[in-house]
């Protein structure tokens, strides 16, 4: 049964920095009030073997939009993997792990940047705050700024990863994510969830609709790394690892819908 109040509109007269803003607000029914997204720069690539596809950041744009439409408040996490990761720089002896790290955290900010480009195109409010102080170009990430942006429905990425090498950009979701009292991590894939091994190489591997995060250390999944799962376990946050790529499939998971594979 439809709450009464569903599309009832208010407006609320707020003062902030002593000037005055106009926000108009709707209640709806969604389960979720706080979400953090993290999405993997390997994502944004498409087909291409390298960058950014500008198909696929306009379908996340247009993805996120319906969400933020509902009044859910949304912070983005993204990677650099599409551009540059610290391990490739190690691996191909260019540079130290730290150094590559920080080399990654720049690509995210360029991601970062692109993704508040198309969002904004598409007349939503956003922020974005940085790890790694840039002042051109970014906030600093201040918790209680972050939160105030939410609150009035900026939607606010998080570049730069934790700003501090040897940490992935899965462990700068989940600690964001604690950080700013998000209800949910959403984990942006390809595929529809977990599966017992690698859909695209076993043919055989069965999806999960729902797994503890036990099973998860269990079975040595490959959901997010050990550090950002813990933190999830830890803080009682639960994961949900679905497709972006199809259609209203992350709206339907901010109304509930059982989509991917929720982990808790």
């Amino acid at each position: 049964m439809k709450s009464p109040m569903r599309d009832f509109f208010f407006i609320l007269y707020l003062c902030d920095n002593n000037f005055p803003e106009l926000y108009t607000l709707k209640i709806i029914d969604m389960k979720y009030k706080r979400i953090l997204l993290k999405l993997s720069g390997e994502a944004l690539m498409g087909n291409q073997q390298y960058g950014i596809d500008p198909d696929i950041l306009e379908q996340y744009a247009r993805e996120i939009k319906k969400v933020v439409d509902k009044g859910v408040e949304i912070a983005i996490v993204i990677g650099g993997g599409n551009i540059f990761r610290g391990v490739q720089g190690v691996s191909g002896g260019l540079v130290d792990r730290a150094q590559g790290d920080y080399m990654g955290m720049l690509a995210t900010i360029i991601n970062a940047m692109a993704l508040q480009g198309a969002l904004e195109k598409f007349g939503i409010n956003t922020r974005l705050q940085s790890a790694i102080k840039m002042e051109q170009i970014s906030e600093p990430f201040i918790r209680r700024r972050a939160i105030r942006h939410l609150e009035k429905g900026r939607v606010v990425i998080f570049g730069g990863g934790t700003g501090n090498p040897y940490f992935t950009t899965d462990t700068a979701a989940s600690l964001r994510a604690v950080e700013i009292e998000a209800n949910l991590v959403l984990k942006g894939t390809r595929v529809d969830g977990i599966y017992t091994a690698d859909p695209e190489k076993d043919p055989a591997a069965k999806r999960f609709d729902k797994i503890s995060f036990h099973e998860v250390y269990e079975r040595g999944l490959n959901v997010m790394d050990l550090t950002a799962i813990t933190l999830c376990q830890e803080n009682k946050l639960p994961i949900v690892v679905f497709d972006m790529n199809k259609e209203n499939n992350l709206l339907q998971v901010c109304e509930g819908i059982d989509i991917g594979t929720l982990v808790s």
